[in-house]
């Protein structure tokens, strides 16, 4: 017995020093840019629990509901809201000090037909959809004021059509353009500490870009209260190129708004809209040569972004690891993609010490 307890403290004073011999804890992206922007993550409450939860706080500093503030989810009917998933997401941002993004306000997708319709089923006057948007927007953005730093108002609302300027969407049919002012307005009067954004992709295409900045410019001179530019940065191996990204970021530096990258993934195939089948030859094997041409286009959008440090003020990835991403199903079914900087077992990839490694 004697002998047991004298090799106790020994055993003890070795499990010590094995502690004290451990290396720190993985910085996260939110240490390494620290000096930089916030890095941040979209995520669903489901995310939020084992080991992507753990990813999150190691990782990030910010999040945005990925789907659960959009009109869809969140205000199914007239007189129902749904909270259990945004109030969730933003009590997980509360408890691990992060910083929330609200997303998204006014969409042409995700939202619900009664705003559109009267009991009857006609289509509603420009007045009545005015004050169900303003009714929205005041509910939403005063429960979680102070809680949400930024709203993505509107998302979207350029068309896709290079000979149409606004996107024919219901909002656009039954308002004209007035619908997008008034969102704006109507957010700052519900928050008017929020930063508030018009968001969209493609921004650094020549011709949708300068759609886009037409857009910005006209708001500004309405002395609309918009604050800031949303990038989405759904981009791919192929596109953009550096000199593209530069030439977007200068004009929309040019307007005098705050920009974000709002959405950042990088497909390994080429950008696509229309939803369509896969072909039976088409491969979705993650490549070393694709691991590889991921790694550098991530590295050049960093460098960018380093570069526009003093106009950028927030990078935030649309998911959190290839286990799961939007871009698995979209735009073609079945097709598994692997976008982001960490892979299916969340570790991460070559593409995430190109992009710390500075």
């Amino acid at each position: 017995m004697k002998h047991k307890l004298l090799l106790m403290p020994l055993l003890l004073g070795g499990l010590a020093l094995a502690a004290s011999q451990r290396p720190p804890a993985e910085k996260g992206l939110k240490d390494y840019y620290k000096a930089y922007f916030p890095v941040g993550v979209a995520v669903s409450p489901q995310g939020l629990k084992g080991a992507e939860g753990e990813l999150i706080k190691q990782q990030f500093n910010s999040i945005t509901p990925e789907n659960a503030m959009k009109m869809g989810p969140i205000h199914p009917e007239e007189n129902r809201y749904n909270w259990k998933d945004a109030d969730e997401i933003v009590q997980f941002a509360q408890d691990n000090h992060l910083r929330v993004r609200g997303h998204n306000l006014l969409w042409h997708e995700q939202t619900p037909k009664w705003l559109f319709k009267n009991a009857d089923g006609s289509t509603v006057s420009k007045q009545v959809l005015l004050q169900r948007l303003h009714d929205h927007i005041e509910t939403v953005v005063k429960r979680y004021k102070g809680k949400i730093y930024a709203w993505d108002v509107v998302n979207e609302a350029i068309s896709d059509n290079p000979k149409e300027f606004l996107r024919d969407s219901e909002w656009y049919k039954i308002c004209g353009e007035d619908f997008i002012a008034k969102a704006f307005e109507y957010a700052h009067a519900a928050d008017p500490k929020a930063v508030l954004f018009y968001n969209d992709y493609n921004t650094e295409r020549p011709e949708k870009r300068d759609r886009i900045i037409k857009l910005l410019k006209k708001l500004k001179d309405a002395k609309v209260p918009i604050d800031a530019v949303g990038l989405q940065g759904h981009w791919s191996l192929q596109e953009p190129t550096e000199p593209e990204l530069r030439a977007a970021l200068d004009q929309y530096k040019a307007l005098g708004l705050k920009i974000q990258i709002t959405e950042l993934d990088v497909s390994i195939y080429p950008w696509e809209k229309e939803r369509r089948a896969r072909r039976p030859d088409e491969s979705d094997a993650y490549t070393p040569e694709l691991e590889q041409k991921q790694a550098a286009q991530y590295k050049m959008f960093f460098k960018v972004f380093r570069d526009y440090k003093n106009v950028l003020t927030g990078v935030t990835f649309w998911n959190i690891s290839d286990k799961y991403t939007w871009l698995d199903t979209y735009p073609v079914a079945g097709r598994k993609n692997y976008p982001l900087l960490f892979d299916q077992n969340q570790k991460p990839k070559k593409a995430f010490y190109e992009v710390v490694k500075f």
